[in-house]
């Protein structure tokens, strides 16, 4: 006769794990922090810069205040040191600035945007973070095209700044130019430039892209948000942005290739196919760029940038070794800048090359300084995403989609900053800290103390799984694991 054990080997059924209201509220608060630094110039159009400035401070005040509090386990030697060094040595420009204001003004938005970078990759797991950036992308993608279609609706006029209705001198003036449907024109978003929008859609569908391949759920929605996301890049009709896609694309290739070899030096040939490509795409590019350029609708001289670029560059040489101060964004209303530089009659507040801007503002020992944090980055960034994640002995764990963000991301900075300054602000200096803080700190999806923990926050049976056998990390924690399947996203 059978008979009902009092001691079962199992443990009782309980109700489905779920993350704690508080782990829920700092990651919408992370979305936040990432929507305002995608969103970019959006925040000054629609609420004017001294509430824009107020924001963003108190943000940063908020950030420093909850990574107090929650204390996330960091290993403080393995931070990333040329970010510091960068970071310093701008503020220590402060001592020879030729615009102090200038510098103090954005040092405070430098210093502020490198702490949420840091504090938003030490209190959110691989995974978490991708999602985060999912939804605020989301948020900017829907706004943008919303806005556009507000301004079609409703206004049936450019609208300025401010959400002013009148006539500009010049339609670079214009937040929204009621482009949407004007299949030959370029709209601009809610980042009220078309230059700002495009590499914004184009990180869009890249993250889009991972999370469809990390097996996500509601792949129906994910695959409208791709087709948002592509018909805004398209839209904007940003010349750099298209170099960058078609530079996106060959690292994407070559990445995954590299993941095929099985043998040592089978990556040689990739190797070479790969600089093959690369240098010969930018002779090509070089060599033909008045055919290039004229076929994208734009003048061979990058609409006017090799101009800026000759009066930065004397102004640089004036001071070559410190430079004239940190001044990121240039800020219109110093003396310095006023009217120095004007294009379709405005003051240019950027060099439109990252390299020439930092050189006049940091001299050459910045320039060394950020040659070498991007190097740092695309070296940890590429190996993030070529390399077998592997810790022990076992060999044949899966590659996780979600490591070629970084490397990807670092495509779109490198190719954009030769075109423009956007790189050294907003999202693409968070960015560029945000995931090479975290490569660091946690080299492998869903491992290490920092993934773990934040996995505990969320509520996940870690130590259940420790009891049970398994890895922590594997499939019950919703985490990366060896006997998982590969890339998969809850």
């Amino acid at each position: 006769m059978a008979v009902h054990s009092k001691h079962p080997a199992s443990a009782p059924p309980g109700p489905p794990v779920r993350e704690k209201t508080g782990h829920l509220m700092l990651r919408g608060w992370c979305i936040l922090v990432l929507f305002m630094a995608l969103s970019g110039t959006a925040w000054v159009h629609a609420f004017g810069e001294l509430t824009a400035t107020i924001i963003t401070i108190a943000g940063g005040v908020l950030s420093a205040v909850l990574w107090i509090t929650l204390r996330p386990p960091v290993q403080w030697r393995r931070l990333p040191w040329f970010v510091v060094a960068y970071v310093v040595w701008a503020t220590l420009s402060l001592a020879w600035s030729a615009w102090p204001a200038a510098s103090a003004l954005t040092l405070l938005l430098l210093w502020i945007t490198t702490l949420q970078a840091l504090f938003i990759g030490s209190v959110l797991t691989w995974r978490e973070l991708v999602r985060a950036i999912a939804s605020a992308l989301k948020w900017t993608m829907a706004l943008s095209f919303v806005f556009e279609l507000w301004v079609w609706v409703f206004v049936r006029a450019p609208l300025m700044p401010g959400f002013v209705v009148e006539t500009a001198d010049d339609p670079i003036e214009y937040w929204s130019r009621n482009n949407l449907f004007e299949w030959d024109k370029r709209i601009q978003g809610i980042m009220g430039n078309a230059n700002l929008l495009a590499p914004v859609a184009l990180l869009a569908i890249i993250v889009f892209g991972i999370r469809l391949a990390s097996g996500a759920p509601r792949r129906t929605f994910l695959w409208i948000w791709v087709g948002l996301s592509a018909f805004l890049f398209l839209r904007a009709g940003s010349a750099t942005a298209y170099l960058t896609a078609a530079a996106v694309a060959v690292v994407l290739v070559t990445v995954l290739l590299m993941r095929t070899a099985t043998k040592p030096g089978e990556r040689t040939k990739y190797y070479v196919g790969y600089a093959v490509v690369g240098v010969g795409g930018l002779l090509a590019l070089w060599l033909l760029r008045d055919t290039i350029f004229t076929a994208l609708g734009r003048s061979a001289d990058l609409t006017g940038r090799e101009g800026i670029w000759e009066d930065v560059l004397e102004r640089a040489a004036e001071r070559p070794w410190t430079g004239w101060g940190f001044a990121t964004p240039w800020v219109p209303s110093d003396p310095a800048f006023d009217e120095w530089i004007i294009d379709h009659g405005q003051t240019v507040m950027q060099a439109h090359n990252m390299w020439v801007d930092v050189a006049m503002q940091l001299g050459i020992i910045g320039g060394v300084l950020l040659a070498f944090l991007y190097f740092a980055f695309v070296w940890r960034a590429w190996f993030f995403a070529v390399d077998r994640p592997r810790w022990d002995l076992r060999a044949d764990r899966p590659y996780s989609p979600l490591t070629l963000l970084p490397t990807l991301v670092g495509a779109i900075l490198l190719v954009q900053g030769l075109a423009e300054s956007t790189p050294l602000l907003l999202w693409g200096w968070l960015f560029v800290v945000m995931l090479g803080a975290k490569i660091k700190q946690s080299p492998h999806v869903g491992v290490g103390p920092a993934e773990q923990s934040a996995a505990i926050e969320r509520g996940d049976a870690v130590e259940r799984d420790e009891h049970a056998g398994r890895e922590p990390g594997s499939e019950a924690t919703g985490t990366t694991a060896g006997s998982r399947p590969a890339g998969r996203d809850a």
